[in-house]
């Protein structure tokens, strides 16, 4: 690689854990070199920062456009193409929940609605369908927490996280207010 040393670790260990998320090796290089570029690079430039193949870097590059984590950008006085990824982490985060949302969870709601729908025909299919209602209703509940989250502005989305274990405490709270209000004393 032909990288400064922060650059290249950072590089590398997105690499490493490109296997762990799903995505191959170079995938992973190559959408953190374009996270840290303070420019938009062409593919030759990635290729030679990196040190694999053309070939590896156009599969990673389509590959990223089609996670919407990497956009084209014309360099005037440039015929090539540039890639950029967003500037903003929570976009990028945003981005990447939504495409898993899409590829995996989406498809496994339809299959568990259909076989929701479909007619029980012994003690043991009502039992399964039981807990497939179940897996059906914490994911339909998830998904709809995360169709609010995600259109938090970031400084709500920061204030959210930074609560942590106080969003329990404020829970806890609601629920003695609601309390002392159901049995007719005050806060």
């Amino acid at each position: 690689m032909n990288l400064p040393a922060l650059t290249q670790a950072f590089v590398l260990h997105f690499g490493e854990m490109g296997s762990r998320w799903g995505i191959n090796r170079t995938v992973g290089q190559v959408y953190a070199l374009l996270y840290l570029a303070p420019e938009p690079l062409h593919a030759d430039a990635i290729v030679e920062a990196l040190g694999v193949s053309r070939s590896n870097v156009s599969m990673a590059l389509r590959e990223l456009q089609a996670w919407n984590l990497v956009s084209v950008r014309h360099v005037p006085g440039d015929r090539r193409d540039h890639f950029v990824t967003p500037d903003d982490v929570w976009q990028i985060l945003r981005t990447l929940a939504e495409e898993r949302k899409r590829r995996e969870v989406d498809p496994t709601l339809t299959v568990l609605r259909e076989l929701l729908l479909q007619p029980a025909t012994s003690d043991a299919e009502r039992h399964a369908q039981r807990r497939i209602a179940a897996m059906h209703n914490m994911i339909e509940q998830l998904t709809g927490w995360f169709e609010e989250v995600k259109r938090l502005p970031n400084e709500r989305l920061v204030a959210l996280l930074a609560l942590g274990a106080g969003v329990t405490r404020l829970l806890e709270l609601k629920d003695r207010v609601v309390g002392l209000a159901v049995s007719g004393r005050s806060a």
